[in-house]
């Protein structure tokens, strides 16, 4: 069985041979952590964007949609705490010269030792074949519980030195776990350092008359400045949401892992305005709203899973993410946040304007309470390629790679194959073509043999090819093939639609 690491690197370089992502500015010795999304990746991002808008805006009547602007006045910076509190814990290894974040330095070694428990189970698992109990197993047995027992103690004191700011003791954790750099092997650290991960731009005709402005590192805070806005011209009344699409921008000293932590990346989010005090109920409905999402693609269940906040960010009551086994493991994909009153208030005091909902049930005004969902674009064109890409031995012995993308997802809903470029196949098949195109995205190709064809559009994740052929002139049938199962059928022109849209809708 491939190891996860070989498989990653499969993914990344199929990705990069199929169309789907490029480095940035790679014929000059690209960009770190900057990626651009080729032909097939612009739409697949595209149809994963217009699947969560759907599943967000057009399925609630009570959800909106937004899209500000990246450029925003500073102080909305001030307000949201990014300026004196967007930071990640720095520190540089003296004789590989590498920087690192020291949270994540943690959580790595702490992930190594969950991998030590994850063995015991597994040998255990083998032992003890059909009789094995894992949740006793995980309870009694004196190695497990050793290893429990340092996680608990590690991950208390990481969200302590979190919670207080306590650089020192960053460091002092470090030294006392002997972390040792990835690279040089070595224990020669710096002290820790905070670094502001915001990037910043100049707005003015002249240098000396310009002001500091930033690109926005998340997209949220362009809602918020907006309620009142939306509230007001859409007559909405509480509980309502607010949904965006749109870039936003950290200056990541740890970008890695391809698309997964880049420099410049894509949100989807949406702020949920709610009556005080019903923030939790709602934030708990928002956890399964959206569980139910991504499983909606149809992904199994045992990939996914919660994870509590232990630590919650100054603004938070409650908050959640919704992990996604990646090749490298367990990590964040979206997050469900209750961000109470916090953002509202703060621009409420920051702006000096009322920023209030008056509602006519309880003839009072109020600032209302928030509940976020946030979900990386990029991250989940990753899960989805992740979840996809399968290799396959058939039959006769030969191998197939073949993405098997939700219908709904593949930049390709139907590829047009006329069998041979004369007597006139190329020409039925461009008539097809222009009669499916209307509903479709549909791809054309007659270069190369049929077999190659059909293995060209596996790899891509086009669910239907048609195949136009001799007998397509007599009788007005196509041979339409399934990716996932290959299995060819004849059918009538006139059926094509409506077998398409059976096979892409969801």
């Amino acid at each position: 069985m491939i190891n996860q690491e070989d498989f990653f690197k499969k993914i990344t370089s199929h990705a990069k041979e199929y169309g789907f992502v490029f480095q940035s500015s790679e014929i000059y010795d690209g960009l770190s952590a900057v990626y651009d999304y080729g032909q097939n990746g612009v739409e697949l991002k595209n149809n994963i964007r217009s699947y969560w808008w759907k599943a967000m805006v057009q399925f609630h009547e009570n959800i909106v949609g937004l899209d500000s602007a990246i450029f925003m006045h500073p102080t909305i910076w001030k307000a949201s705490g990014h300026v004196d509190a967007f930071n990640d814990p720095l520190i540089d290894n003296k004789d590989s010269k590498k920087r690192y974040r020291a949270d994540v330095l943690v959580e790595d070694h702490m992930a190594k030792i969950e991998d030590k428990i994850t063995k015991e189970v597994e040998k255990a698992a083998k032992r003890f074949g059909e009789t094995f109990d894992e949740k006793q197993f995980r309870e009694t047995n004196a190695r497990v519980l050793e290893y429990t027992t340092q996680l608990d103690e590690i991950s208390k004191r990481l969200y302590g030195i979190m919670e207080a700011n306590d650089l020192p003791a960053f460091k002092q954790l470090i030294e006392d776990l002997a972390i040792v750099c990835p690279v040089s092997g070595s224990r020669n650290w710096t002290e820790v350092r905070q670094f502001n991960l915001m990037f910043s731009t100049q707005m003015g005709s002249t240098a000396e008359g310009a002001s500091e402005l930033y690109l926005r590192p998340e997209t949220a805070q362009g809602i918020f400045v907006n309620y009142l806005n939306v509230q007001k011209t859409g007559r909405m009344k509480i509980p309502f949401g607010i949904a965006q699409t749109g870039k936003a921008f950290r200056n990541e000293i740890v970008a890695r892992q391809f698309i997964f932590r880049m420099r410049e990346f894509e949100q989807m989010e949406m702020q949920f305005f709610v009556k005080p005090g019903e923030e939790l109920e709602w934030f708990e409905y928002w956890k399964k709203e959206r569980m139910k999402w991504h499983l909606s693609l149809g992904i199994p269940a045992s990939k996914y899973r919660f994870h509590d906040h232990e630590k919650l960010a100054h603004y938070a009551n409650a908050a959640a993410d919704i992990e996604f086994n990646f090749p490298f493991g367990f990590k964040e994909l979206e997050g469900i946040h209750s961000r109470t009153d916090f953002d509202l208030s703060a621009h409420q005091k920051f702006s000096g304007k009322k920023i209030q909902y008056f509602d006519p049930e309880l003839n009072e005004s109020y600032v209302p309470y928030v509940v976020e969902t946030s979900i990386g674009l990029d991250r989940m064109f990753l899960t989805i390629l992740s979840n996809s890409y399968t290799e396959e031995t058939l039959e006769d012995g030969s191998e197939r790679v073949v993405l098997k993308l939700p219908a709904v997802l593949a930049p390709y809903k139907v590829a047009i194959l006329p069998l041979m470029k004369k007597d006139g196949l190329p020409e039925k098949a461009r008539e097809i073509m222009d009669t499916l195109k209307q509903d479709f995205m549909c791809h054309y190709e007659e270069k190369d043999a049929i077999g190659k064809r059909y293995r060209r559009h596996d790899a891509i994740g086009t669910p239907v090819c048609i195949t136009v052929d001799h007998q397509t002139l007599e009788d007005q049938t196509v041979t339409v093939r399934d990716r996932d199962t290959m299995l060819q059928e004849r059918v009538p022109i006139g059926k094509l639609s409506d077998i398409i849209r059976s096979k892409v809708k969801n």
